[in-house]
């Protein structure tokens, strides 16, 4: 899904807003007074209200969204410089919120970018890392683009859900007035011939998540009773008539 990012107004709409007349000294008084007045009503008003509310709809809209999610990278998804290759990087999600949260991943290019788990819900403090895999492309120009910045970007919506509910991407769909954008990431890569702490960091994470993703695969032990097949009870059942049936040919003779 590409990100779509509005721009904001220019700045002659912002500036058109303000016109010579305003500014003369025949309407200062006018304004004045006006302004007095609104201002003393307002006050009536408030005074009025026995509950009044300290955070006004504008400041509220101002503030800016408490997140939901922890990020490891924060801000960045580091991948090794491997021209014609899918290369991976990997993340840490963790729930720091106190509910559920689900996360779904979003990108400008979705033909040659993919995650792993594309998006799912997470408890209250639980974690996972995601691998995420991108086609590096070959350079025009020959030289090396590590260190560079590119112009993918990822990312990372969240919605806070009841426990229990199963993910569906729809849910982003539903509830799109609580979405909440975590943290936009851009890619960097590195020289994967170059020892670097961010090199050696994606590796160890990209383990972790290669082992967390078999564990994954494996089915669960049967910790359970064992059920016997009808076949086994059918031969046991067999057998145990044969003993019988022996005892009673043995016991037979010994009464001849």
């Amino acid at each position: 899904m590409a990100i779509v990012e509005e721009n904001s107004a220019s700045d002659g709409k912002v500036w058109s807003l303000c016109r010579m007349p305003f500014w003369q000294t025949g309407n200062v008084s006018s304004s004045t007074q006006s302004i007095q007045q609104n201002s003393q009503s307002q006050q009536q008003i408030e005074g009025s209200n026995p509950h009044p509310n300290p955070v006004s709809s504008v400041a509220r809209s101002i503030l800016p969204n408490r997140r939901r999610l922890r990020l490891d990278p924060a801000s960045k998804l580091y991948f090794p410089y491997e021209p014609g290759k899918q290369a991976r990087s990997a993340i840490r999600i963790k729930n720091s919120s106190r509910s559920h949260v689900a996360f779904k991943f979003q990108t400008t290019a979705p033909k040659s970018c993919f995650m792993r788990p594309p998006g799912g819900i997470l408890s209250p403090g639980e974690s996972l890392i995601a691998t995420v895999f991108k086609f590096v492309e070959h350079p025009e120009n020959n030289e090396k683009q590590t260190d560079q910045k590119s112009k993918v970007k990822f990312k990372i919506v969240s919605l806070k859900v009841q426990g229990g509910i199963e993910y569906v991407p729809e849910l982003f769909d539903e509830q799109k007035d609580q979405v909440a954008v975590e943290q936009i990431l851009r890619v960097v890569f590195l020289d994967a011939d170059r020892p670097s702490t961010a090199m050696e960091k994606l590796k160890r994470q990209l383990a972790e998540a290669e082992a967390a993703l078999e564990a994954r695969k494996k089915p669960p032990e049967d910790t359970g009773p064992r059920i016997v097949g009808e076949g086994l009870v059918i031969d046991e059942w067999k057998e145990r008539r044969e003993r019988y049936l022996a005892r009673q040919q043995v016991e037979g003779v010994d009464s001849v």
